[in-house]
């Protein structure tokens, strides 16, 4: 294995490359072509529920319940593996675990059907897990490899790869789904389910680049034991005592949680309010329109990410996330009256900006503050617990209120309020030296 010294160009590339890899997943699988699939199989079956666990559940509330109990599994096990890792130093045992399980269960994807809704639930809930499992110990690997200057431009980096790299995966699955015919294709049912072979073969394959270069973890490299098994929580329970000792931290983490619970809603739920909420002529411009609002935001995020970056560098990250807070409140103002297709696109663009912005500030503002410690990972997965809990937080009060008013518009009212909170909170701050 290559050693490459903390900081050097090669060593924060292939850091940020795994962005490249996996971020096909979050786009291909969570966005673009799978949650289309999924409601065509119910559709072209003429039915809006299923028998599953012993009772009927219509098809959007199983892929939400589904995706919650995915994020439950993260958020419970990743204190434990990171625990682990940070014991053993061995961090990129569990990155390729996660990396490779994700992968494989997208390519289990192939064989989705509603004859077989137990395995095919159970290949998009192990993806989940590998998509975001993974993320707890690659996010624990920036400050290992870049020096705090270094954090904000390489964060930002990492999500532009993403961003650019799934787009080019996306393009190459739509052009041969709408192009079906000329592949050889009898319809667009064969292309659609081995764009998620692709997805997987992508994510794992790319990922080898990041993992021929990243270090195996801090130099510990002490044996897992039955002891230290459980170590993780202990180690989530002394990063939760330590934040009283660390003010920035901890200020930070409690308005991150709040306006991140926002910032992830609005990713998972953006599709279905536009495809409910909006005024579409036809099946066929919603489905093309809601690819062509995912695609901009996509490539919105990039130049978003890279601005940022910029921006943080002139004023402060603490400035920089305010001032992004305040556009994601306009941004629900503005969505709560929005209409047709055209206001949505203008609402997809402005949401790119910033939600690439926010993102990667986030994870590298997170790791300015993390004191000096071997332990990283144990600090990220506190981290990404904390992101995990305000997804079903979220998701669960935009469901709620969508379904006491009868109206998703009245849940974008209720995110407003989690940016407004953002706001206050990231303005208790201390000022920035």
């Amino acid at each position: 294995m290559i050693t490459l010294e903390k900081g050097s160009k090669k060593l924060l590339n292939a850091w940020a490359f795994y962005d490249w890899a996996n971020s096909v997943y979050s786009l291909v699988i969570s966005s673009a072509v799978f949650p289309i699939f999924y409601g065509a199989l119910f559709r072209a079956a003429g039915i809006e529920k299923i028998q599953f666990l012993g009772g009927e559940i219509e098809r959007a509330p199983l892929i939400s319940y589904v995706t919650a109990a995915a994020f439950i599994v993260v958020s419970l096990i990743s204190p434990l593996l990171s625990g682990v890792a940070d014991y053993t130093g061995n961090k990129k045992f569990f990155l390729k675990l996660f990396c490779y399980g994700g992968s494989l269960s997208c390519v289990g994807l192939y064989w989705f059907s509603l004859e077989h809704i137990y395995f095919g639930m159970f290949c998009y809930f192990m993806a989940l897990i590998g998509f975001w499992g993974s993320l707890v110990f690659y996010n624990s690997y920036l400050p290992d490899v870049a020096f705090t200057e270094q954090q904000d431009k390489i964060s930002a980096k990492g999500y532009a790869l993403g961003y650019i790299g799934s787009v080019i995966l996306l393009i190459i699955n739509l052009v041969m789904i709408l192009g079906y015919e000329s592949f050889g294709f009898e319809n667009s049912g064969a292309p659609t389910r081995i764009s998620f072979i692709m997805v997987g073969i992508w994510w794992a394959g790319f990922a080898q680049y990041t993992f021929y270069y990243l270090p195996n973890g801090n130099n510990n490299n002490q044996r897992a034991t039955k002891e230290i098994f459980f170590n993780g929580y202990k180690e989530l329970k002394k990063v939760w005592n330590s934040l009283s000792n660390y003010f920035k931290l901890k200020r930070y983490l409690i308005a991150f949680f709040v306006y991140s619970m926002a910032v992830q809603t609005v990713m998972l739920a953006a599709s279905y309010f536009a495809e409910q909420e909006l005024h579409w002529e036809s099946d066929d411009q919603r489905t093309t329109g809601l690819i062509i609002s995912i695609l901009v935001i996509q490539l919105v995020a990039v130049v978003g990410a890279l601005l940022t970056s910029s921006l943080s560098k002139k004023i402060g990250n603490i400035r920089s996330l305010i001032i992004i807070n305040i556009l994601w409140l306009c941004i629900c103002g503005y969505a709560y009256f929005v209409i047709t297709p055209v206001q949505f696109y203008i609402t997809a663009g402005c949401v790119g900006l910033v939600m690439g912005g926010i993102q990667s500030l986030s994870r590298s503002t997170y790791s300015k503050y993390l004191p000096e410690t071997k332990d990283t990972a144990s600090y990220f997965s506190f981290y990404d617990v904390a992101e995990k809990i305000g997804i079903v937080i979220g998701m669960f009060l935009y469901g709620l209120i969508a379904q006491l008013t009868g109206s998703m518009r009245n849940s974008i009212l209720i995110l407003g309020i989690f940016f407004l909170c953002g706001i206050i909170l990231l303005y208790r701050m201390p000022k920035e030296d």
